[in-house]
């Protein structure tokens, strides 16, 4: 019997680890944090996208919770802690900011 070599080739892309739907902008904002619509401490926005931030804050936060951002010129914002490391978190806004209040944050937060 003869033996058949068996030629296989595939083709495969590279795993991307960036889950995030969109960039974020490195920024420092002071922000206000709170629950249930009421500010309650304050605490600086690290980064930005028009999805979410990172923040670090002098309180520990819980994955899952239900946060309020306030954010210079755009007030409260919806937002769930996607991850919580001590005091550092990151949020996932409830809405998208839109394009101009999301560039003008940025503009702000980088001066």
């Amino acid at each position: 019997m003869e033996a058949r070599q068996i030629n296989i080739s595939a083709e495969f892309e590279p795993a991307v680890m960036n889950r995030r739907r969109s960039p974020r902008a490195p920024v420092s904002l002071d922000a206000k944090l709170g629950r249930g619509g009421l500010d309650r401490t304050l605490c600086r926005v690290t980064d930005l996208s028009p999805e979410g931030a990172r923040i670090s804050t002098y309180s520990a936060l819980k994955k899952d919770s239900v946060i309020w951002l306030t954010l210079p010129g755009a007030g409260q914002i919806a937002a769930t802690v996607r991850w919580a490391d001590d005091f550092q978190a990151g949020c996932l806004f409830h809405r998208t900011l839109p394009d101009h209040l999301y560039e003008a944050l940025v503009e702000v937060g980088a001066a």
